[in-house]
């Protein structure tokens, strides 16, 4: 219980460059307290004891803003900064080394039983906003933008964004769990916007042949 305590002070204080000391981590951090929340509710769920399991959730619910199923399947390392508006669903597998931030939800799309919300792979990192539903696989090592809507299987170390979100490569180069962040995020606007100033520069140059032709005729 206090090896794991300290691993989950020691994630927030690798993660989280506000993060002063370990007393201000332990008092002040309302996704860590989720998590405690989320753990006492979900031996209650493992044990069958799923009213009382339900009754901590929600309790959890209550002092943090941030809603856990007790069902969900959590790892190691998981940082839920701010966390405020967070909501992950009861069949939700989350892997080690996951980064989610205020507002996101880990949700299904229908009334369907069984396996309906997603799975996240390690060392994922979940923007702001983020909607990501359905029982599909987010793979390792991916970025998933701020206010995205995932609705579809996302592959190891990629980068998506937009809604519906779809995948941004960045010229076919990994991206590293040490660099997982929310500012290095391609804008597909902007890419598209330099496509056409390209293609509008190319074309005003052939003009501009084909118009000195004329004239030296």
């Amino acid at each position: 219980m206090f090896k794991r305590l300290r691993e989950d002070i020691q994630t927030i204080k690798e993660r989280d460059p506000a993060a002063r000391n370990a007393f201000e981590i332990f008092f002040m951090y309302s996704g860590l307290h989720a998590i405690w929340w989320y753990r006492a509710s979900h031996w209650c769920y493992r044990h069958k004891r799923f009213s009382l399991a339900r009754f901590l959730s929600q309790s959890g619910r209550f002092w943090t803003g941030i809603e856990i199923h007790p069902g969900a399947t959590i790892g190691k390392g998981l940082f839920i900064d701010h966390g405020m508006g967070v909501v992950i669903g009861e069949t939700t597998e989350i892997g080690d080394n996951v980064t989610i931030y205020q507002g996101v939800t880990l949700g299904g799309t229908g009334k369907d039983v069984g396996k309906r919300h997603p799975t996240i792979g390690n060392n994922v990192l979940i923007g702001s906003g983020a909607k990501v539903l359905g029982p599909f696989t987010v793979g390792d090592n991916s970025k998933i933008a701020a206010n995205a809507v995932v609705l579809s299987e996302i592959p190891p170390n990629s980068t998506c964004v937009g809604v519906p979100a779809r995948v941004v490569k960045i010229g076919n180069k990994r991206v590293c769990p040490e660099d997982l962040d929310q500012v290095h995020i391609p804008d597909p606007v902007s890419m598209e916007l330099c496509k056409l100033c390209a293609r509008l520069d190319k074309l005003e140059k052939k003009l501009k042949e084909e118009t000195t032709h004329e004239e030296e005729a």
